[in-house]
């Protein structure tokens, strides 16, 4: 797990650090559902104030790539990492939860997606091509991290006797840390050698998207999008699971994360040595057994835990993989507009679903949003088999060419 010699070990460390602590914002997000039950909502507001994000990142991510140009990545996520901070302490700070938490939810999808923007692209632009997918791995592996310790603050809060909206405080109190560090990383990146090209231009256009959407890479964009789907809408709403099956909902975020962060940080590195059209079946429907489990085999503590640590491989290894390709199968000229609409389409999924999650779960019930998100892993899942045929069947051709 050396870094290569292109890459600062100790730079790169501060990086995952810092990505750690503004991760913690979104992580908090999590908690949305309990907090606005605690206010006499329900799901379905908070899945209101959720989708609120997908809108604003939309924004950001078409303005991510304008603000790497003209102030630095690091610079651009320092400035835009406000935001979380403004969000978290919005959250906690605003009673009820009607127009006011819409609007940091908001402001939430600005910050969020510039950071979950560019940082891919930071890591592009140290790391030589053939180390991108396990340095993507660790970068996202340290994301999840803070993702994860999210709503383990509220449990910890709740232990302790403080009220949930401690949890965010302190989300926010480690996103400020988080921009500091991102704020002084960058001086220090602009003296590092620029692997995409000192004339890269990182801005999105009609042109360099119908590059990438004509593309290989458009088929991980795609997967993203519904992995989105399926992370968020059994992350937003898990106190909810958790409830309807009188479970703790700690034991979920702490086998999911500790399965996502321990295969990103100690098994990505194998995986993205294979066949990553191979992996990326199997992980993927190592996702959709996750979800069966959640739906028919969760009884107690144990199976529960089970069924997160099964998602938390699955999900986090593929993430890892599809990363790598959307990078790998772009044309070259438009790596960076690739990586963009790859968050984009996260973002759509991550943020978008859990409108109507929430609505499925008030009107329809918990087995509906299962069912719902199990169409969607599977859908996933057949799009890697799809790949995995076309490749046999156009290596067949080429074959009979010869």
């Amino acid at each position: 797990m050396r870094p290569t010699a292109s890459v600062d070990g100790k730079l790169f460390a501060l990086l995952c650090l810092a990505s750690y602590l503004l991760s913690l914002s979104y992580g908090s997000t999590f908690l949305l559902s309990l907090l606005i039950d605690s206010r006499d909502g329900n799901e379905h507001d908070a899945g209101s104030v959720i989708a609120m994000a997908m809108l604003s990142t939309f924004i950001a991510v078409m303005a991510s790539g304008h603000l790497a140009d003209a102030l630095g990545a690091a610079r651009s996520i320092a400035c835009l990492g406000m935001l979380l901070v403004t969000a978290c302490l919005g959250f906690a700070l605003t009673p009820g939860f009607g127009q006011g938490l819409m609007l940091f939810g908001l402001a939430l999808g600005l910050g969020w997606g510039v950071f979950y923007t560019l940082g891919p692209i930071i890591v592009a632009m140290l790391v030589e091509p053939s180390q991108r997918a396990k340095y993507f791995a660790w970068l996202s592996g340290s994301m999840m991290t803070g993702i994860g310790s999210g709503p383990l603050l509220g449990r910890v809060a709740s232990a302790l006797g403080l009220p949930l909206e401690t949890a965010f405080y302190i989300a926010a109190l480690a996103s400020l840390a988080g921009v500091l560090i991102f704020w002084r990383l960058g001086s220090h990146f602009k003296r590092q050698p620029n692997l995409l090209g000192a004339g890269t231009v990182s801005k999105i256009s009609w042109a360099s998207t119908r590059q990438v959407l004509g593309s290989k890479a458009v088929f991980a964009i795609i997967m993203v999008g519904l992995g989105g789907c399926v992370f968020g809408g059994l992350s937003s709403f898990q106190t909810s699971y958790a409830a309807s099956r009188g479970l703790d909902y700690s034991w979920f975020f702490l086998g999911f994360m500790g399965a996502a962060i321990t295969s990103r940080l100690l098994i990505a590195s194998v995986v993205v040595r294979r066949d990553a059209y191979w992996s990326a079946c199997v992980l993927s429907g190592l996702m959709v057994v996750s979800i069966l489990m959640f739906s028919v085999g969760v009884h107690d503590s144990f199976s529960y835990l089970l069924a997160a640590m099964t998602l938390g491989v699955g999900y986090g290894l593929t993430y890892s993989v599809i990363n790598g390709l959307a990078a790998n199968e772009a044309p070259s000229a438009s790596m960076p507009q690739a990586l963009l609409l790859f968050s984009l389409s996260y973002f759509i999924g991550v943020f978008g679903f859990p409108l109507l999650a929430g609505k499925l779960i008030v009107e329809q019930g918990m087995p509906a949003l299962l069912a719902s998100v199990l169409g969607i892993a599977l859908l996933n899942w057949l799009i890697t088999v799809a790949r995995l045929i076309w490749r046999r069947v156009s290596q067949n051709k080429i074959l009979q060419v010869t």
